[in-house]
């Protein structure tokens, strides 16, 4: 049975904001793992992944940037948004200094996780997650975000969807290319930028969570 938790993070210049840690027996990780634009740290996305990473002992952290706590309907600036990462990441480290601690996020959750990296912001995190980089906006492919990546100095794992529109595969393959060894891709095929898939995939939404679960258990054992 998974230990939960729920907790206050104060962000500078943002106040407090929630946060609910979930350590399953025996985890050997700790995920910081963030939210993205759209809906908060109780997403369903957002559960389920944290119960598919729990079950392979990967503990996880997840919280509320302060605009999805003040119920504001625009994100953050950027800066309040990294210091926020920042903010959470310190407070892991904190409470689990036995535990290898992974950053990143739900789409613009793992961009400001690796934004805050770059910056220097996340001295305790040992790699970084991304569940689905929105390279760009959709219908208006570009590279522009990705250009703070090569500042990041810890291994990164991009999960993508063959179907994300907000990250054109044959833009981010060669990034990732350029970007390793410390660059890991993953493709999911069929998977959109939520992670469903379509029914004639031959699969489902569920076993899809389970393979990003296995794949991000099985990249942070090599970390």
């Amino acid at each position: 049975m998974s230990d939960r938790s729920e907790l206050r993070l104060t962000v500078e210049g943002g106040g407090e904001v929630s946060a609910l840690a979930v350590k399953p027996p025996e985890a050997k990780w700790l995920l910081v793992f963030a939210h993205g634009a759209g809906a908060g740290m109780r997403h369903p996305f957002m559960e389920a992944m944290a119960v598919e990473l729990g079950r392979r002992r990967i503990a996880t952290l997840r919280y509320q940037f302060p605009y999805m706590e003040q119920r504001r309907g625009r994100p953050d600036p950027p800066a309040l948004l990294a210091r926020t990462v920042a903010a959470a990441c310190h407070a892991g480290a904190e409470a689990h200094p036995s535990l290898v601690l992974l950053g990143g996020g739900k789409s613009m959750g793992g961009r400001m996780t690796s934004e805050a990296a770059a910056q220097g912001l996340l001295p305790e995190v040992s790699g970084i997650v991304f569940f689905g980089f929105p390279l760009h906006p959709p219908k208006a492919p570009g590279v522009k975000r990705a250009g703070h990546l090569e500042k990041v100095k810890v291994p990164m794992l991009f999960l993508q969807g063959t179907r994300d529109t907000l990250a054109d595969l044959t833009l981010l393959r060669p990034i990732c290319e350029r970007l390793r060894p410390l660059a890991t891709l993953e493709v999911i095929d069929s998977a959109d930028h939520s992670f469903h898939v379509l029914k004639r995939s031959g699969t489902t939404d569920q076993a899809v969570l389970s393979g990003l679960a296995d794949t991000t258990a099985a990249w942070a054992s090599c970390l």
